[in-house]
């Protein structure tokens, strides 16, 4: 990065904002000014092709809009919403694909714009950037359901679902998933021995129609299912390889995978050993397999979009008068931490309007000991730097959140690159840009809005970096090592700030080349001791493990699930990644709202010695460990199930020689 040169953000090619101009920063997506400014290169598309056709976003409309009102101010050449948000009257929530005339029309347009109080890019991968089959329109009524299901329904929203797996079946081995809705709209061709991989549509015949309601995807019937596994059982036995393969399945060639896992600790009927007879193991079943790029793409940047069609989904295959529990062990790092994320909301407006007929539990989170979080206080005219750590040969983009307060206008940052003797300029509040190499081209960025769409309260700096490394001679590579972050406060008040790096490891079985970036601090104690004096209020270091917690939890009516061990150890009950509860740094000042206590706990760990629990792996009888708060949010959520009437109001897991583990 020698010689490294200050650019404004360039006029967006697909939005056509003019990120540069006074304010046109404030109130939107950073994420989106990134992808811009580099050419939508962190999403997979490359350097140098043409920007999508369509971008994925999810939209919060105003106290006094709801869909259809949006549905009627627009058209579906330039904005189409799937016909499953008709479902749920006063519903302020949505996910859309949008043409650049969106943009054109928020310019031109007030009342469009009066109705959207904001929105959220998700990830442009190539299944998102095509037109919705059936779109809503001025017209649409919801669409007529079928096979609806009543009483208590346990639906699932992950990745890699073994649907033919014995610990989903009935007592006559009949499937008691009675709709399976995947989002992946290609044949990614990872079978053994279909080399080289070419991305082909799936076959409807095989893999399902595409659901109108969501349009896009495939889906299947608990009817199609069971016809499906006759096809393919011979001898009384199921023959689960070749019916993967005839389904398209190809994730499920692999011994492991995290939605299966996760199912069967929520839903499974045990083992021999130790068999359960209870509501959960009777329960019918809802799942939604997320697309792949939500599995390689560990730093969530779709799941906003395809989590909440997830969640749509599932609530459009149920009566009314079902009780409805629904598992999502995902999540980030990154985000506002008090439950005003975009997901966030919709999640806990979905569970209002529902009045107590539906309950999400979701993981507290597992990069307790990642060294992820910041937590500072900066009295006037005080300053403290920040050293990210970025490590070499990571093939992926990484992202550093610092959260500011309302009120903070007079913090100024200032970042100094890997080798450099000297920073980069210091830039304060709506002055935001890229940092090129010599041919022009971004290899960081820093988003500085007075508002952000990411959170309603106070505003998030976003600090982004290229990969370290790539293949392409071509490409562009940030530095690697230790980037200096100043953040000083210029003002005559204190401001408490929090500074988050977003989760870029490894899904389990991938080669995806992420590599976790995290903080330093000489004072910071990595003897991984939860008693250690980290979280104590006088401790010396701004690295904290207490307030880190996966940003999909924080709302108020989901449910957040910690992690603890079966078996206490001399140092506690708490899993060594999982946030606990009370907090251990409860003295601590902290931004307005930020949650950082789990709701409930759940065993994640059998052992001190032996991490982890043991559930289903993709195949019948076989059993997996895997570690994580995943694992404790799908056993809260057998919990809810098994409750007389439903009752009540967190991430995920990944092997166990893999922390932080998949929220």
């Amino acid at each position: 990065m020698s010689a490294p040169t200050w650019q404004p953000l360039p006029t967006g090619e697909f939005t056509g904002i003019d990120w540069s101009a006074p304010g046109a920063i404030d109130g939107q997506d950073p994420y989106l000014a990134w992808a811009e400014a580099d050419h939508f290169a962190g999403y997979r598309l490359g350097r140098g092709k043409k920007p999508p056709k369509w971008l994925p976003i999810v939209i919060e409309l105003s106290q006094e809009a709801d869909v259809p009102a949006l549905v009627a101010a627009s058209r579906t050449t330039w904005l189409q919403i799937p016909r499953v948000y008709l479902n749920v009257p006063d519903l302020r929530f949505c996910s859309a694909r949008v043409k650049p005339r969106f943009f054109d029309k928020l310019r031109s347009d007030a009342h469009l714009r009066s109705m959207i109080q904001r929105f959220e890019l998700g990830l442009p991968v190539e299944p998102h950037t095509h037109a919705l089959v059936d779109p809503c329109t001025p017209t649409s009524l919801p669409t007529p359901a079928h096979g609806l299901l009543y009483g208590k329904v346990l639906g699932l929203i992950d990745g890699g679902l073994a649907l033919a797996n014995s610990a989903f079946l009935d007592q006559h081995g009949r499937t008691r998933i009675r709709h399976f809705w995947r989002q992946d709209a290609y044949q990614n061709g990872n079978w053994p021995g279909n080399q080289p991989r070419h991305r082909e549509p799936l076959d409807p015949a095989r893999a399902g129609p595409t659901p109108h309601d969501m349009g896009y995807g495939h889906e299947l019937s608990g009817a199609a299912i069971d016809a499906a596994m006759a096809a393919y059982t011979r001898h009384g036995q199921v023959d689960e390889d070749a019916l993967y393969q005839h389904l398209q399945l190809w994730d499920l060639s692999k011994p492991v995978n995290h939605g299966t896992h996760v199912m069967s600790l929520a839903c499974g009927p045990g083992n021999p050993l130790h068999p359960v007879h209870d509501d959960a193991s009777r329960a019918d079943l809802v799942a939604v397999q997320l697309d792949w790029s939500n599995v390689l793409d560990t730093s969530g940047g779709a799941m906003n979009v395809s989590v909440l069609d997830g969640l749509m989904y599932i609530l459009a295959r149920c009566a009314p008068i079902a009780q409805v529990v629904v598992n999502i062990s995902w999540g980030t790092l990154a985000g506002p931490h008090d439950g005003s994320s975009i997901l966030e909301a919709a999640m806990d407006q979905l569970i209002a309007l529902y009045g107590g007929r539906l309950q999400i539990a979701v993981p507290a989170g597992n990069a307790y000991q990642s060294r992820t979080h910041i937590n500072a206080t900066l009295a006037a005219s005080e300053t403290v730097t920040l050293h990210w750590r970025v490590q070499p040969d990571d093939r992926t983009q990484s992202f550093l959140e610092i959260w500011l307060p309302d009120g903070a206008q007079a913090v100024k940052v200032c970042v100094t690159p890997p080798g450099q003797a000297e920073p980069l300029p210091a830039r304060g509040m709506g002055e935001s840009g890229v940092w090129t190499d010599l041919h022009g081209t971004p290899l960081c960025g820093l988003i500085y809005p007075a508002t952000s769409a990411l959170g309603s309260q106070g505003t998030c700096i976003l600090l982004a970096l290229e990969p370290t490394f790539s293949r392409k001679r071509s490409a562009a590579t940030a530095p690697f090592g230790v980037w200096q972050v100043t953040l000083a406060n210029m003002g005559t008040s204190d401001i408490t700030l929090d500074a988050y790096i977003e989760r870029d490891d490894v899904a389990i079985g991938q080669n995806t080349g992420a590599r976790q970036s995290y903080f330093e601090d000489p004072d910071y104690d990595t003897s991984g001791n939860p008693g250690s004096f980290v979280d104590h209020a006088n401790n010396p270091t701004p690295i904290r493990r207490s307030g880190t917690f996966n940003s999909l939890s924080t709302g108020q009516n989901t449910v957040s699930v910690g992690g603890i061990r079966r078996h206490a150890s001399p140092s506690g009950h708490f899993a060594l990644y999982s946030p606990r509860k009370p907090d251990p740094d409860a003295g601590r000042p902290q931004r307005p709202c930020v949650k950082k206590l789990p709701d409930t706990l759940q065993v994640s760990d059998d052992n001190v010695a032996l991490w982890g629990v043991r559930a289903a792996g993709s195949r019948s009888g076989s059993t997996v460990r895997l570690v994580g708060t995943s694992s404790s949010a799908p056993l809260e959520a057998r919990s809810m199930i098994n409750k007389p009437c439903g009752g009540g109001g967190s991430q995920g897991a990944t092997p166990i020689t893999s922390v932080p583990a998949r929220s």
